[in-house]
């Protein structure tokens, strides 16, 4: 088996890149140290940002289609790489191996998406009131485009910008959290190895930033920077939007989940089940499409509590590198303790609760193995209202299918949502203005994973950004709206009269 070394060094990255910095790259398998990485000072960071300016000047004049043909050679590389770029996922974010692949097969699709965009990026012809003339919309590259991405998806919602971008015609600078910067670096020299088979892509299109809290200020506050895509807590996105709209630019936040399944009375349990612990557990509750929430009808809560903690009784927890776990490590202490805090409160606010403790750490004591929670709550308490970052379902039961809408809906978060129930009209008023009020709502699915055609983002304080499908490759256009006289007379709209 391929020792951690030799997968860095077959990704591209060289000994002199991960040796010699102060950032020290760890595995949350078994806290083992993986890379010595060097950090970008603020200075390094606004060069990258300016040769990013330089690249999207020269990149914007290249035909769409061409942009799209290096997104296509892209995919392909990361093809070639799927299996190693994935098991560095895993070492370096503790997913399960199906998962850490699971996310890089994200980038390969949506590289797929982006090079059929590429022939796509449609404008519109609008009827003029004036005789002679002609409207048009034309959508052009904003320019740079900057991504700050988090650990527990460290490629896949970086592919998800930049594979957009990129055949918009802009540069990409890209901030990851300093706890997986691994991915970030073997992305960044798997993108190179693109850009020299396609051969006269502009030095500068993607850059990497690597650095804590200075570096993504520089990013954040750089008036080169048209954009900024940030992904992580909300805690962060009420630091980053107002920063980026301080200076007129425009951000796409991609924040905090609290995602509920609610559970009618005609539901498949057995479904309705396997939904629910996918949800709940993989990436041990590491993911902002997580199932948090569980609000099932009182005829059927005993029955499916039964089934799901017989399946957390059995679900196997260990290194995510065995084919056999389902269920890997938190990604550090402080998520374990925030976890903990968690447990202590819910159990306070009249919870019951079981599972939820630290497991393995005679085997593993510098990792942060736990056991995934389930919490019985007389109600949606406070504790139930915020997101932790952490494998606890809380479980709610009701009578009335409105209370348990409400109780969907009463949180601040608003990512995603799912309704499991083979009756038609509970299905469609779910889905209905009146329904769910989140940006993702699946019927007889779970609240993880979102195919590459749709968008993906959320309302309230989930930010309101769309990445990846449908339109959100308008994100990275700016749109201009053109009126051309090709008649011999210059008349004025809304019948104005002037100087005659």
């Amino acid at each position: 088996m391929d020792t951690p070394q030799d997968i860095l060094r077959n990704l591209g990255l060289n000994s002199s890149v991960l040796t010699g910095g102060t950032l020290i790259a760890r595995s949350p398998i078994d806290g083992a140290e993986l890379a010595q990485v060097r950090e970008h000072t603020v200075a390094q960071a606004h060069s990258a940002i300016t040769r990013a300016r330089q690249a999207s000047q020269a990149w914007r004049d290249v035909p769409a289609p061409r942009r799209g043909e290096l997104i296509r050679l892209f995919g392909e590389t990361l093809r070639q790489h799927k299996s190693e770029l994935g098991r560095l996922v895993s070492l370096e974010a503790g997913k399960i191996v199906a998962e850490g692949e699971g996310e890089v097969q994200e980038m390969i699709d949506i590289c797929d998406f982006a090079v059929g965009l590429s022939r796509q990026l449609y404008g519109l012809t609008i009827a003029s009131e004036r005789p002679g003339h002609r409207m048009m919309e034309t959508w052009h590259p904003l320019g740079v485009v900057g991504v700050i991405s988090a650990f527990n998806f460290p490629v896949a919602v970086w592919a998800w910008n930049s594979a957009l971008a990129i055949v918009c015609g802009n540069a990409v600078v890209w901030k990851p959290s300093e706890k997986t910067p691994l991915t970030a670096l073997a992305c960044q020299a798997l993108f190179a190895q693109a850009m020299q088979r396609f051969g006269d892509a502009p030095a500068g299109l993607s850059e990497v930033l690597i650095g804590g809290r200075e570096v993504g200020e520089a990013l954040v506050d750089s008036h080169t920077v048209a954009l900024v895509s940030a992904t992580g807590s909300t805690r962060m996105g009420r630091q980053v939007g107002p920063r980026v709209a301080q200076r007129f630019g425009r951000v796409l936040l991609e924040l905090g989940g609290n995602n509920a399944i609610i559970v009618g009375p005609t539901a498949d349990l057995d479904m309705a089940a396997r939904g629910i612990v996918f949800g709940a557990i993989g990436t041990a509750g590491q993911r902002c499409t997580t199932t948090r929430r569980l609000i099932v009808h009182e005829s059927v809560a005993d029955e499916l509590l039964q089934r799901l903690h017989k399946a957390y009784a059995s679900a196997p927890i260990g290194n995510p590198l065995d084919s056999g776990n389902l269920v890997g490590p938190l990604i550090d202490r402080v998520s374990f303790d925030a976890m903990q805090t968690a447990l202590t409160a819910a159990r306070e606010q009249g919870g019951k609760v079981t599972g939820g403790e630290r497991v393995l750490a005679d085997q593993y004591p510098d990792a942060w193995y736990v056991r995934p929670a389930i919490a019985e709550m007389p109600g949606q308490t406070d504790v139930v209202c915020h997101e932790t970052f952490a494998p606890i379902l809380y479980v709610m039961r009701y009578k009335e299918f409105g209370d348990a809408l409400a109780m969907q809906n009463g949180v601040p978060q608003g990512l995603s949502s799912a309704i499991f129930t083979n009756d038609l009209r509970e299905a469609e008023t779910f889905l209905s203005a009146a329904g769910s009020d989140c940006g993702i709502a699946n019927v007889n699915i779970g609240t993880s994973g979102a195919e590459i055609g749709g968008a993906f983002g959320g309302e309230k304080e989930t930010g309101g950004g769309r990445e990846s499908g449908s339109d959100a490759w308008r994100n990275y256009m700016r749109r201009a709206t053109n009126t051309i006289n090709y008649s011999r007379n210059l008349p004025l709209a809304q019948g104005i009269k002037f100087g005659e």
